[in-house]
């Protein structure tokens, strides 16, 4: 069946009355007053934004005027709701649309704002288990952190280059930018970090003598503590050492990845970066900081790591979020595919036996 509604426009937030405007300042000062991350509460101050003006173009500016049909046409909005490309929104995103509409109608009925809460019985979209889009080999990700090294990694975009230069005439007239962004690329590929965590590492999480860095405040609000194994840390020193003095302005506070303006990177700025990397290679897969947490995953439960080892490595709190890597990861499945399912192999047919010596056949 088709969806109905192409082409309507999702309505500009900020164009609601002052009341549902400031019930919803009220909810939002909540979540953060209860540990809730500045980008949590960003994020549903949008969509929070973008339902306040739905139903201000419907004449609704009360919250106390809002009923449960009323949420069930915006929900129905929602899944005829096309995108600039036309596209649908997918159901995740509506999922992540609504959740904010049910904490929000939740908390104005616990602070008796209205009378009865209309989100209670929202039944939210069912999410999709979808495998990433991408995953390298060793070779490829190999491919990727070579090139940050060539004369020029991104004058060629997306194709390989027929030369390279020396791995040791190049490193060695490296100048501080690119031996920042290999130091970044061999973190993410060693350690499956999410890119928030990565620009918020200082020069402290790093400990070069156990090998270890350390993740303050991940997703949840949780901190963990990561190998980095030898060569990540190599690079890592060697950065530190030789090229973060140079890119570091006073005051330094400390941040690792610094940008030749001597910033802090934004998660946007370092997804552009990778993703040029990646595009520079020629490996032709799509993807940037994810794809190398993919990667990472996928690699280590091929090389025989346990699940819960991942589930440490990722910071999932929850190991059903893990297991999808075990789909990705299917070489144990190929093998015991071939080894039991009886049409896995091509049939070998024995070769026909030679002529004995060119005697005639018997009549």
């Amino acid at each position: 069946m088709s969806r109905k509604g192409k082409g309507r426009k999702m309505p500009p937030a900020g164009t609601a009355l002052s009341e549902m405007a400031a019930r919803i300042e009220g909810y939002l000062e909540g979540l953060l007053a209860r540990g809730y991350s500045a980008e949590t509460v960003q994020t549903r101050r949008v969509h929070l934004g973008k339902l306040a003006a739905w139903l201000s173009e419907r004449g609704i500016e009360r919250p106390a005027e809002v009923t449960k049909p009323v949420l069930d046409r915006y929900q129905r909005f929602l899944y005829h709701y096309r995108k600039a490309d036309g596209a649908p929104l997918s159901f995740r995103g509506q999922h992540g649309r609504l959740v904010p509409v049910r904490g929000f109608f939740k908390w104005l009925a616990r602070q008796n704002l209205i009378l009865y809460n209309p989100a209670s019985e929202l039944e939210l979209p069912r999410l999709e288990r979808r495998l990433p889009k991408a995953v390298l080999s060793a070779a490829e990700a190999e491919a990727v952190l070579a090139v940050v090294f060539e004369a020029d990694p991104f004058a060629v975009t997306g194709q390989k280059r027929s030369a390279r230069l020396a791995a040791g005439t190049a490193e060695a007239a490296a100048g501080p930018l690119r031996l920042r962004d290999r130091a970044i690329l061999e973190l993410l590929y060693a350690t499956g970090m999410r890119r928030g965590e990565l620009v918020r590492l200082t020069v402290y999480d790093l400990d070069g003598e156990r090998g270890t860095v350390a993740v303050r405040q991940g997703k949840g609000k949780k901190d963990r503590l990561l190998p980095l194994g030898e060569r990540a840390a190599a690079w890592l020193e060697r950065y530190v050492r030789e090229a973060r003095p140079r890119l570091a302005a006073a005051p330094d506070p400390g941040t690792l990845f610094l940008t030749n303006a001597g910033e802090a990177f934004t998660k946007d700025f370092l997804t552009q970066l990778v993703r040029r990397y990646v595009e520079a290679s020629g490996v032709g897969k799509p993807g940037a900081c994810h794809l190398f947490r993919h990667t990472m995953a996928t690699l280590m439960l091929e090389g025989g790591a346990d699940i819960r080892f991942i589930q440490q490595m990722l910071g999932h709190a929850d190991l059903n979020t893990t297991q999808l890597y075990t789909q990705v990861s299917i070489r144990k499945l190929q093998a015991i595919h071939a080894a039991t399912h009886p049409g896995a192999r091509l049939a070998r047919r024995e070769p026909p036996p030679e002529p004995d010596g060119g005697a005639a056949a018997e009549p």
